[in-house]
């Protein structure tokens, strides 16, 4: 009896014992497969992205992942970050060492980000200098009326300032006993030597009422003093009644058939403009028109507080349009004959240097420094850096320019950790 029961225990030991077993091994598998299949920041694909032939990198393993955020956080598997948003695996061909600068960029990442880009060609170019000025009279066609003698004006026949004159029209009688003392003179001595003659040469008597003294006939109470150029009047000093002095201004007369344009020109530009260029020159009273002048003097100097040089250009004013004192922008087109050129959407400056993208082919662009002189509408002169035929990119430069510059920190950051 005793030994039948111990017999059924045992047995039944025996059962525990071998569930007891089987439920830890039943455990143990479940957790190994958890572990493998869902660990926490590694998608269940990840076994696939690492298996051979199955790599994101055209079939092949991606030599490690970097944080889609730009985080300094790398992975040797795939995951994913606090936003589940997946890591970028970096190719073993993307910014290693072998390949320098050249920056490698999937073609379907080259659609999406709309790159474009344009030969490198020689260009007749040419600078546009745009600047303020003013319009002044012409100072080389200029006259005052300012006898030598005093006296009495008698009679005023040009009285209002802005009237127009022609050369030799009398201005004004005036009655000067100097004059007269000297005609007496010049009266008395006829047939002698006399220096009366001269000395009214010498104060402008005119010549027509000397010629009438030398035939005899009486001399005149008063004289009358002619214009001594055509134009406009503009300052009139004398008055009818009013005494003079010799060398006292009466009259300021100007030619305003042509007229100067003093343009004020940046010292960045002075290198375009050259005497001889033609220039364009607008005013607000007619905007509807412009006026064709030509650069006639540069001034020897710069402003000290504007640093700008000035320009002086002549234009032609035959229907009296321009007046003095007008504000003006001036136009000077400024040939720079053919060039070695790029779009200017295709320069990165950074300030200290000038950077261009230039395309290698298959997805790959290499940031070249360059050299560059004048810029035009839409281009810039390149001095050095680029041959003709070489191909740069004119849009998402920022973009790509941005993705060489991670990638470069990132391998300077996880040199020596991924092997």
């Amino acid at each position: 009896m005793s030994n039948g029961s111990s017999s059924k225990r045992s047995v039944a030991l025996s059962l525990a014992l071998l569930g007891l077993v089987l439920g830890l091994a039943v455990g143990a598998g479940a957790v190994l497969w958890l572990w493998k299949g869902n660990a926490p920041g590694v998608p269940a694909e990840a076994a696939q992205a690492v298996a051979p032939g199955g790599g994101p990198c055209n079939g092949k393993p991606a030599k490690f992942y970097r944080n889609p955020m730009g985080a300094p956080d790398t992975s040797p598997v795939p995951k994913k970050d606090s936003m589940n948003m997946d890591y970028i695996p970096v190719c073993e061909d993307e910014g290693g060492p072998e390949n320098g600068n050249v920056v490698k960029v999937s073609l379907d990442r080259v659609q999406r980000l709309g790159v474009r880009s344009e030969v490198v060609e020689e260009r007749t170019m040419a600078r546009t200098v745009r600047t303020f000025a003013s319009v002044q009279y012409d100072e080389r066609r200029q006259a005052v009326v300012a006898p030598k003698f005093g006296g009495w004006i008698e009679k005023l026949y040009v009285n209002a300032t802005g009237d127009a004159v022609t050369a030799g029209q009398t201005l004004f009688d005036v009655y000067s006993p100097e004059l007269n003392v000297l005609q007496q003179e010049f009266m008395l001595s006829r047939g002698t030597q006399s220096g009366a003659e001269s000395r009214l040469r010498n104060l402008d008597y005119p010549e027509a009422e000397l010629e009438k003294l030398r035939r005899g006939d009486r001399a005149l109470r008063i004289i009358g003093v002619p214009a001594p150029e055509a134009g406009t009047v503009v300052e009139k000093v004398a008055v009818k009644g009013m005494r003079y002095q010799p060398g006292e201004v009466l009259f300021r007369i100007v030619d305003t058939s042509t007229m100067w344009v003093l343009a004020e020109v940046y010292e960045q530009d002075l290198a375009y403009v050259k005497v001889g260029d033609m220039a364009k020159v607008m005013v607000n009273t007619w905007p509807d028109r412009s006026f064709p002048g030509r650069v006639i003097f540069i001034y020897p100097n710069v402003g000290k507080e504007s640093r700008t040089a000035r320009l002086r250009i002549e234009v032609a004013n035959p229907d009296g349009l321009l007046r003095a004192d007008m504000a003006a922008t001036v136009e000077i087109e400024a040939p720079l004959g053919r060039a070695l050129a790029v779009p200017d959407s295709a320069v990165i400056d950074s300030g200290q240097r000038q950077i261009v993208l230039v395309e290698r082919g298959e997805g790959r662009y290499q940031p070249v420094t360059v050299k560059l002189g004048a810029r035009v509408p839409g281009y810039m002169q390149v001095l050095d850096g680029l041959k003709p035929g070489e191909r740069v990119v004119t849009s998402a430069t920022f973009l790509i320019d941005a993705e060489s510059n991670l990638r470069a920190a990132l391998g300077a950051f996880t040199a020596g950790e991924i092997k």
